[in-house]
């Protein structure tokens, strides 16, 4: 990476001319470009509309919504940028666009009028078009200008130089607009479904490619890593990047919850536990998970405790429609792990009925809200999340698992170390929910024949 760094800060390192006949030459003798953004996205009338109704719950107040700063890594190096995902969801701006910009909704006879505030492109004869490491298009490529996000968005655009010294000064948008906007985000649009469909058919290509790295991955002695460096390296070349940090968790680190160190090997033998989503280009994101024979065959105990789980995540799917709660969707879920882990003797009587001591095993909820983030609409009210009917639209994860870790004494030792859980990403539907990742295999006897199929010898 080029290690040069000049900005304002750092003259003393920038060995590039600084006379005024370099500065008119490398400004001149450039082309137009050939790439105007100058057509509406796809995503600009949903947008329109989700700022409609946000228009419609704040009558008479500014809202504001900014899309965040370049975040640094290192020294003079940033992280790839990510807008906030309420700025996007109002703004329909996906991947890296567009850091800094703040969107502004004012109020107005008819509800509000946006303004879309960003940093313009410098000029072919402006020293940021060249100097400017975070912005200048040598350093980043052509960005589009005002007029482009305008016709891309449907949203009147300035210069972010002219945003109000008022707004400039907050940080953040107000608590109760965060929370209206996580409430809308539950029920998803037209637009926003597609987005997760697509998402979650690249995911299940990334399996796929996965299961035929297998045999690389127990050849190496950080296998997990492979397996992590297969599915990220997929995540790029068909979407955005990857939802979240992947879970490759091989044998007894299956049973920790959120295992993203993936440095373990992979073992012939071993379960692996692969939870894993592909973040498309708007930033919509699948979650999906399964858990795996290395070798391609479940063991005996491997699939006794695999059948528990499917069994559950059927009796969720059985008790998801609308109507029903996130709450109910999980405890269907729960008394089937419950009946099974006490037919096993493995759950000690308790004083209190409510102590639920076979949750020792499953410690996390079966579902959580699925959508520009993995786990959406987080700052909705515990009454519309957990608590609040199912509607049609809502797309959420059906995952329970059960997870014996290596050092419980509770168990017998043939459980010990076994991890496994089964996720799926739902859509609710008129009568019930669709299964959007119904083409990854979910049956013991379907996950050996898929693996038999992708799997390279």
């Amino acid at each position: 990476m080029n290690d040069e760094q000049p900005d304002k800060t750092n003259k003393a390192r920038a060995l590039r001319p600084d006379n005024e006949e370099f500065k008119a030459w490398i400004g001149s003798e450039w082309a137009e470009p050939e790439d105007l953004e100058t057509t509406a996205m796809a995503s600009a009338p949903f947008a329109a509309e989700r700022r409609r109704r946000l228009s419609e719950r704040f009558p008479g107040r500014r809202i504001v919504a900014p899309a965040g700063d370049l975040k640094v890594r290192s020294n003079d190096t940033d992280y790839r940028f990510t807008p906030d995902r309420d700025f996007a969801y109002l703004t329909g701006l996906g991947t890296d666009r567009e850091p800094g910009a703040v969107l502004v909704m004012e109020p107005a006879d008819a509800g509000h009028t946006s303004t879309l505030y960003l940093t313009p492109p410098a000029g072919r004869d402006d020293e940021g078009f060249y100097s400017d490491p975070r912005s200048g298009e040598f350093w980043i490529g052509r960005r589009p200008g005002l007029e482009e996000f305008a016709a891309m968005t449907g949203i009147a655009t300035a210069p972010l130089s002219e945003l109000p010294r008022d707004i400039r000064l907050a940080s953040h948008p107000h608590q109760p607009v965060k929370r209206a906007l996580a409430e809308m985000r539950l029920v998803k649009d037209e637009y926003e479904v597609q987005q997760l469909r697509d998402a979650v058919d690249a995911t299940v290509a990334g399996f796929e490619r996965v299961v035929g790295e297998l045999p690389r991955a127990i050849a190496h002695k950080r296998g997990e890593r492979v397996v992590e460096a297969t599915f990220d390296g997929h995540a790029r070349e068909e979407g955005n990047t990857v939802g979240y940090e992947t879970i490759a968790a091989s044998g007894p680190h299956a049973t920790t919850l959120h295992w993203i160190t993936n440095h373990g090997q992979v073992r012939d033998g071993d379960l692996l536990l692969l939870d894993a989503g592909v973040e498309v280009e708007s930033l919509y994101t699948a979650d999906l998970t399964r858990t795996m024979p290395v070798n391609g065959e479940f063991t005996a105990v491997q699939r006794r405790v695999y059948e528990v789980v499917l069994e559950a995540a059927d009796a969720a799917f059985a008790a998801a429609r609308p109507g029903v709660s996130f709450r109910d969707v999980h405890e269907a879920a729960m008394d089937v792990i419950e009946r099974h882990l006490t037919e096993w003797g493995i759950v000690p009587e308790a004083e209190n009925p409510e102590s639920k001591l076979f949750r020792r095993w499953m410690v996390h909820s079966t579902s959580h809200h699925l959508g520009l983030d993995v786990h959406d609409c987080a700052a909705a009210k515990r009454e519309l999340y957990m608590d609040g009917p199912l509607v049609p639209g809502m797309v959420f994860t059906i995952e329970p698992g059960l997870y014996f870790k290596a050092d419980d004494l509770a168990v017998p030792a043939e459980l010990r170390g076994i991890g496994i859980r089964i996720e799926d990403d739902v859509l609710v539907t008129e009568d019930g929910v669709e299964n959007l990742s119904a083409a990854l295999p979910r049956e013991p006897d379907a996950v050996e024949a898929w693996m038999r199929t992708h799997r390279r010898v």
